[in-house]
């Protein structure tokens, strides 16, 4: 998303850039994704949900979102739905695979499987590709899935680090779903999301209570406590009461790992009937490159870093990766060229 949306800016600035993808397909992550594009409605409430963020990137990536979402729009970008289905937030619902193709087009020189010799703009997507670099920074209980294209592996951010550039606030946090204990493809990460951690009672595998407190609305402060528990795993044990919320009964009818509370490694409580066995799949990094509101890499000259190689926006927290990664890519756009 923030590569191409870096380059599709340069051209409308009158550039000819290329965008070098690593992969066999435009479009990283966001290709993947829901493509819901969103800010919270209230400043006050993205410096609540994210109080570890750069307060300065934030304020870029929330008074330039609506612009950038009206941008692609007016490029033709397909919108699937005008609102965000949550009343703390506003933004758009877009096709991936539509947007991707608008994109694609607005860019014009996208060189597949092929790497920038000297890039100006790095945009590679975060280094949760790389299970070296996860287990460096993260430092979960044990190895994570990816739930994400193969390629991010955190080529921007060595790039980077080679050119004296400096590292954000965040590094040991990431953005993903607790997913059901099993291999999945990518058709299924969206649909095999186990969304309902706010209504389930959450165990390790010792059969502890490990989440203090309430779970977050996005859940995924959840998701990262689960991945420092003993295995990476925990039990979502659910009665009647959380199987009749809304869409919970849909999502664990299609978790491979729901099991019989007889089969739990330690005693249910009483009026169990379901529990999955998730672990965390992880999305994007949080953490990255230390950046500045114009997109520039500090501490490397003449470099800069959208999308979640840009580290430190969403840090305590968590906030929409694709609005950041689209608001910096025409940023760093629009900087690189006006050094020009």
């Amino acid at each position: 998303m923030a590569g191409l949306a870096a380059a599709a800016g340069a051209r409308e600035l009158g550039a000819e850039p290329v965008v070098y993808e690593k992969g066999t397909r435009a479009g990283g992550s966001m290709l993947l994704s829901s493509c819901v594009i969103w800010r919270f409605r209230e400043w006050n409430d993205f410096r609540a949900e994210c109080p570890g963020g750069d307060e300065r990137l934030q304020r870029v990536v929330w008074e330039r979102l609506d612009d950038a979402v009206a941008w692609l729009e007016s490029l033709g970008a397909p919108v699937v739905a005008h609102e965000t289905g949550n009343p703390r937030t506003v933004g758009k619902r877009f096709d991936p695979r539509g947007l991707r193709d608008v994109l694609v087009r607005a860019a014009g020189d996208v060189r597949l499987g092929e790497v920038a010799p000297e890039p100006t703009i790095l945009a590679t997507g975060g280094f949760q590709g790389d299970p070296a670099l996860v287990a460096e920074h993260i430092q979960p209980a044990a190895p994570l899935r990816l739930r994400a294209n193969p390629w991010s592996a955190g080529d921007g951010m060595r790039f980077a680090l080679a050119r004296g550039g400096e590292l954000s606030a965040g590094l040991d946090q990431f953005y993903g779903r607790n997913m059901p204990d099993a291999d999945f493809s990518e058709e299924q990460f969206v649909p095999l999301a186990q969304l309902y951690g706010r209504q389930a009672r959450v165990y390790n595998e010792r059969g502890e209570e490990f989440f203090e407190g309430e779970v977050s609305w996005s859940e995924n402060d959840l998701v990262q406590a689960t991945a420092q528990q003993p295995g990476a795993r925990a039990w979502y044990v659910l009665d009647d009461d959380a199987l009749q919320e809304p869409g919970v009964g849909d999502r664990v009818a299609l978790a491979p790992t729901r099991t019989d509370p007889s089969a739990l490694p330690f005693s249910a409580p009483a009026g169990t009937r379901v529990a999955v066995r998730v672990k965390p799949g992880i999305t994007h990094t949080i953490g990255g490159l230390r950046i500045d509101e114009n997109a520039r890499v500090v501490g490397a000259e003449n470099l800069f870093a959208a999308g979640a190689d840009a580290g430190g926006i969403s840090t305590g927290g968590y906030a929409s990766g694709l609005a950041a990664a689209l608001v910096f890519g025409r940023v760093a756009a629009e900087t690189a060229l006006g050094g020009l």
